[in-house]
């Protein structure tokens, strides 16, 4: 059975990429807008009431909106936006974590934040499973490609190439951090830095851990072996086993769905870092909306996905 999909707001970066990656796609049958209806509200209600499910790749406020034009339609919604990601009604498109037959039974979902994907794939099974405390105020350190800011940035990059690294959210309280918070079962937020690299995609999320101070009931072993544990049979997330010297992220970075997560210890056991390796574009916004329709539409959930494909 063909499912009918808009994609709203098919124009920006991760838009994009998702119809590009869905148009040979047999089982999907794309509901698309000139460039003059995709600004009409009337078209776009009629197409969002057409739609078996739609993908809003929006701003947030206008993701809003189209919550609103497609009330009493039934059409099952994605939203890549993160206006609903802790919103009441709404179930967290984070799979591995928030479990396939939630996100498959869903009306609703929310498609994580890029930043969050790492921070929660490292830190929420362990806060699970006792390792680490939920009471600890984390940090994380992340450096992002330039085309998880959206035009704008990929414009600025592009043709600046001066700019060698962008630090930002500098007054704190990132839109980020609510998801962060909520998923992995925190008292605290973290304190979240993020950064710019002159990179088209990739992503490296860092998570430092003092165990020592801590307290923590496991050290780095300890750690990694609950990761492997919590993701064995995954198809999209892997935990190294081994420890490199170092992590890259490259310029020309082969897009990719996957997302590698590693431990690093001290050799004393007293410290850990926690990192995780993903494409932005893939496991942290296009990859992973295309995970939640497969399951939404009851498919193999790596199905048109690169996987076995991650940054270094």
């Amino acid at each position: 059975m063909t499912t009918r999909l808009f994609i709203d707001g098919a124009v920006g970066t991760t838009g994009l990429e998702i119809r590009a990656r869905l148009q040979g796609r047999s089982e999907f049958d794309l509901i698309i807008l000139d460039d003059a209806q995709r600004k009409d509200e009337s078209a776009r209600r009629d197409a969002l009431h057409a739609a078996d499910i739609a993908i809003l790749c929006l701003p947030d406020e206008a993701a809003k909106e189209a919550v609103k034009l497609a009330k009493g339609s039934g059409t099952r919604m994605i939203d890549a936006s993160s206006a609903h990601r802790v919103a009441e009604g709404w179930t967290y498109g984070f799979p591995e974590l928030i479990g396939h037959e939630a996100i498959a039974n869903a009306q609703f979902v929310s498609n994580p934040g890029c930043y969050p994907t790492g921070f929660l794939g490292l830190v929420a099974p362990l806060v699970r499973a006792g390792l680490l405390p939920a009471d600890w105020p984390y940090t994380v350190n992340a450096v992002s490609g330039y085309s998880g800011g959206g035009n704008a940035l990929i414009d600025r990059f592009e043709h600046d190439p001066a700019i060698a690294f962008r630090a930002y959210g500098l007054t704190l309280g990132h839109k980020h951090l609510p998801e962060m918070q909520t998923y992995a079962g925190l008292t605290h937020a973290p304190v979240f830095s993020p950064a710019v690299v002159p990179a088209h995609r990739g992503m490296v999320v860092d998570v430092p851990l003092p165990l020592a101070a801590m307290q923590a009931t496991g050290g780095a072993d300890d750690l990694r072996a609950a990761l492997a544990a919590f993701y064995a049979g995954s198809a999209v997330v892997r935990v190294a086993d081994d420890t490199p010297a170092e992590v890259l992220l490259r310029q020309g970075t082969a897009p990719g769905d996957g997302m590698a997560l590693h431990v690093f210890g001290s050799a004393d056991g007293t410290q850990a870092r926690l990192v995780a390796v993903l494409d932005n574009l893939g496991k942290g916004a296009s990859g992973a909306a295309i995970q939640n329709l497969n399951l939404m539409c009851g498919l193999p959930e790596e199905t048109g996905l690169t996987l076995g494909v991650t940054p270094e």
